[in-house]
């Protein structure tokens, strides 16, 4: 029986869908299933259009920072609606929120199911790796028989896709204000009933169990950074 808090995180590959709600629909019944019952709630949901074979989620790090502060877990209706990148897999079991996969209910949130996660990712990082070597043989025997290898245009296909410590630095910041947008609907809320100021806020987000960005309790002056992250990101 699923008890607690949860986060909602789903995912359609194509925008289309996102529009039309078809695969949406889907996975938001298979949530509302697993969780029917139990002592739940659904604190909010993450809707993300985005390829499976692509790890940058914007949404997906939206919520888990909510989930986080909030002390709740990640519902996913189905695994491989998540992710096939093995590495964003074990990203994910190392942020230390619980993920719940509504299609795997014998994998417990916890310590237990991020063990198994761990495996499962592993699991799949060696059929990847066979079927590189697999592409190898093929490619080989392929030149072999006379077949032409490779971009014709050499190094200028490379052109402007190096990644450099500024591209690395800009990255912390952009995952910095997901984070602070994660956590946006919390504040406006506390904002709305008439606490404004930066103590304040620290004060009411501590009241309410929210953990700040160290996993500790909120001081004014993170505070005073979250408001700046989030204003810029709006």
């Amino acid at each position: 029986m699923a008890e607690g808090k949860f986060i909602s995180y789903l995912r359609v590959s194509r925008e289309k869908q996102g529009r039309s709600g078809l695969g949406l629909e889907a996975q938001r019944a298979a949530v509302e299933s697993y969780l029917n019952g139990g002592r739940w709630s659904v604190l909010a949901e993450y809707v993300e259009v985005e390829s499976g074979k692509r790890n940058d989620r914007p949404k997906l790090t939206a919520a888990l920072a909510h989930a986080k502060a909030m002390g709740a877990k990640v519902v996913f209706a189905k695994l491989d609606r998540l992710t096939r990148d093995v590495d964003l897999l074990r990203a994910l079991v190392s942020s230390g929120v619980d993920l719940v996969f509504c299609d795997l209910p014998s994998v417990p949130p916890g310590p237990m199911g991020r063990f198994l996660l761990t495996q499962m990712a592993s699991v799949a990082e060696l059929e990847v790796g066979l079927i590189g070597e697999r592409t190898k043989a093929a490619l080989a025997a392929a030149k072999a028989r006379g077949v032409k290898l490779g971009n014709p245009n050499g190094a200028r296909a490379l052109r402007g896709k190096q990644t450099g410590n500024a591209e690395a630095v800009a990255k912390i910041k952009e995952n910095a204000s997901q984070r602070a947008m994660g956590l946006q609907g919390i504040v406006e809320g506390i904002k709305r009933s008439g606490i404004t100021s930066v103590r304040a806020i620290a004060e009411e987000l501590n009241n309410q169990g929210v953990l700040s960005p160290r996993g500790g309790a909120w001081h004014p002056t993170a505070v005073a950074r979250l408001l700046s992250r989030i204003s810029e990101a709006a």
